[in-house]
């Protein structure tokens, strides 16, 4: 049984569930920027996978493993949103909304952000990314949210769990039936030419669609009649449980991810390959590894704010915006790299593919240090920036339609 907590006191508490979800938010997104700068500044991400075991030191693999957390808790936070959205509107709306938001999320993708990654207006490749997975799944959910709730509930819970029975399924030629499985489950960094354009599909959408809709289901945690205990209790028990079967899974390691785990040379890597699973595309484990810290996160992270959290939950607030500013703020920084370190600026340009698939900058880079520095120097430049649209934001919602899109 849920219970309400009437008058002011609901109120607050309702003001400190949405900074749960806002300051969750704002910590993917640090992880996210730190990602990047590692795409355009790390030395060794042009030469090996910072994930390699064979060749990775324990910082570089943090520093990769950790921002792993982005795209799932990205996706389901947006199912979240969409039935806190839905409390609010009718269905119709909802589906409008989310299937208006999902197009605008995939022309994003196409058109700005691949610009942003490659700097080339001449379009040579397309990379399909996080965007273009979150925006497709708002499109899927616009349909699905038309299901019965438990409908939805199974429905999310069998793609989670069930789409690794596919791994065996594989394109082999480039025709319709395969660019279609890709887009689906199976990604394709070297990418499939069409006419003068290479698609590189790096996140196929189906896991992704059954992680909005478990979102979607787990919004209605945040009714405004949920006594707030219980939604801890949930989320708490959710978050352990899928902390639990991923390490049973994963133990056992016959389903749930083709990267098999083995002993390494020393107690830190052997947890470094068991930990060590396939994002592309998220497998039921990497699902189960990073949502589950995430539930956990949002069953204690309702308390007031201090000085740190006060700060990140400004990147959660605006996050679209964040991510819009980011790149080609990084990429710029890329660039000027590149040239003091006696390149020619188009070494950072002209991408075909995934900016440290490029062999034109192998040899390029710096190391862990400069990663970092770059990281806090960019979060410092956006943080005002992000500060002033979230108070315009504050402001202007529900005066200005197109706010809800960003």
């Amino acid at each position: 049984m849920t219970k309400t907590v009437p008058g002011i006191a609901q109120t607050a508490i309702r003001s400190r569930r949405i900074e749960s979800i806002d300051l969750l938010r704002g910590f993917i997104i640090v992880f996210m920027c730190l990602d990047h700068v590692r795409d355009y500044f790390h030395a060794y991400s042009y030469i090996h996978d910072p994930t390699d075991l064979q060749h990775t030191s324990a910082p570089i693999f943090l520093t990769r493993w950790i921002t792993h957390y982005c795209a799932p808790v990205f996706t389901l936070l947006a199912g979240v949103a969409a039935c806190l959205y839905g409390m609010k509107h009718d269905r119709r709306s909802l589906s409008f909304f989310l299937f208006s938001r999902g197009l605008w999320l995939v022309v994003l993708e196409l058109v700005y952000v691949t610009l942003a990654w490659t700097f080339n207006p001449h379009y040579p490749a397309f990379i399909l990314q996080v965007i273009w997975a979150l925006g497709f799944s708002m499109m899927a959910l616009a349909l699905l949210i038309h299901l019965p709730r438990t409908v939805l509930l199974f429905l999310g819970l069998f793609i989670v769990f069930g789409h690794n029975a596919l791994d065996g399924i594989h394109s082999t030629e480039h025709k319709a039936s395969d660019l279609i499985w890709s887009l689906l489950h199976e990604p394709n960094f070297t990418g499939y030419q069409l006419g003068p354009f290479n698609l590189v599909i790096g996140y196929p959408v189906l896991p992704y669609i059954g992680i909005i809709s478990l979102g979607y289901c787990l919004g209605t945690l945040y009714g405004a009649a949920v006594d707030p205990d219980y939604r801890k209790r949930i989320l708490r028990n959710l978050g352990i449980g899928a902390i639990f079967l991923f390490v049973i899974l994963r133990f056992i390691d016959q389903y749930g991810d083709n990267a098999h785990w083995t002993v390494q040379k020393n107690f830190l890597f052997t947890i470094f390959s068991f930990v060590n699973v396939s994002k592309y595309p998220p497998s039921l484990l990497f699902i189960l590894m990073t949502l589950g810290p995430a539930l956990l996160f949002l069953a204690y992270a309702e308390r007031p704010l201090n000085r740190l959290t006060s700060k990140l939950i400004i990147f959660g607030k605006v996050p679209m915006f964040f991510y819009l500013m980011h790149i080609p703020l990084i990429h710029g920084f890329g660039v000027l790299a590149a040239m003091i370190s006696g390149r020619p600026a188009s070494d950072m340009v002209n991408f075909t593919t995934w900016v440290t698939a490029n062999v034109q900058l192998v040899g390029y880079g710096f190391g862990l240090p400069v990663v970092y520095l770059m990281w806090l120097v960019t979060l410092a430049i956006l943080y005002p920036l992000c500060l002033r649209f979230s108070k315009y934001k504050q402001l202007n919602q529900g005066k200005k339609k197109w706010l809800s899109y960003f």
